[in-house]
């Protein structure tokens, strides 16, 4: 069985900062991308930011150079570095990995967890 676990949401005001975590576990032979979603309340889920197992990023325009995505494969965890947060982040964070275990090829999500960012 495959989880992904999350951690490091939390309250912060307009302008600090956060790290976000997430690992995966469980019969893994290859993790492939590895990204952040999130979603706003009354809100559809959208992308934040996209790494590849070759560590290449892609971001959203609305975090680009605030939010750095980055991997340590060894430790099969994805991080997201969340710096000059502002109002407009507050959201809950999901991983997501395209994971291949001894299973299935396909992709994951994680439980979640809450940003709130006030002014």
């Amino acid at each position: 069985q495959v989880q992904l676990v999350e951690s490091g949401g939390g309250l912060v005001q307009a302008g600090g900062s956060l790290r976000l975590s997430c690992a995966a576990s469980g019969s893994i032979l290859r993790i492939n991308a590895m990204a952040w979603f999130r979603q706003a309340p009354g809100k559809q889920r959208e992308s934040v930011a996209t790494i590849t197992s070759s560590g290449r990023t892609y971001y959203a325009d609305s975090v680009k150079a605030r939010f750095p995505i980055s991997r340590d494969n060894a430790k099969r965890t994805v991080y997201l570095q969340m710096n000059g947060l502002k109002p407009e982040d507050t959201a809950v964070y999901y991983c997501n990995a395209d994971i291949i275990s001894t299973a299935t090829n396909r992709g994951y999500w994680g439980q979640g967890t809450q940003v709130t960012v006030s002014s």
